[in-house]
């Protein structure tokens, strides 16, 4: 009984915000995302190479963490979004 419960705590629980985003002829991932029965939601951008950027900060929304993903993409553009030089950089 137990095993069960720890098993559906670690479940990942994907946005149905989480998209793909084309601008300016780059295209990227947004996932946005929980585990288990935490509160928090995680974002993560990848682009089609497998180059990756997670947020350093956590949201208490999923909206919350889209709107934060369109600040950065409008004012700065996609690239902004996702790391240089590094397969995984915090944001």
């Amino acid at each position: 009984m137990e095993t069960i419960a720890m098993e559906s705590q670690s479940r990942i629980l994907m946005s149905e915000l989480s998209q793909r985003v084309t601008l300016e002829g780059m295209t990227v991932d947004v996932q946005i995302f929980r585990i288990g029965a935490e509160d928090d939601w995680i974002l993560i951008v990848a682009n089609e190479s497998g180059r990756t950027n997670r947020w350093d900060d956590v949201f208490s929304s999923d909206i919350e963490a889209m709107a934060a993903f369109q600040i950065v993409a409008q004012e700065e553009g996609l690239a902004a979004c996702l790391a240089q030089g590094a397969e995984l950089a915090v944001h």
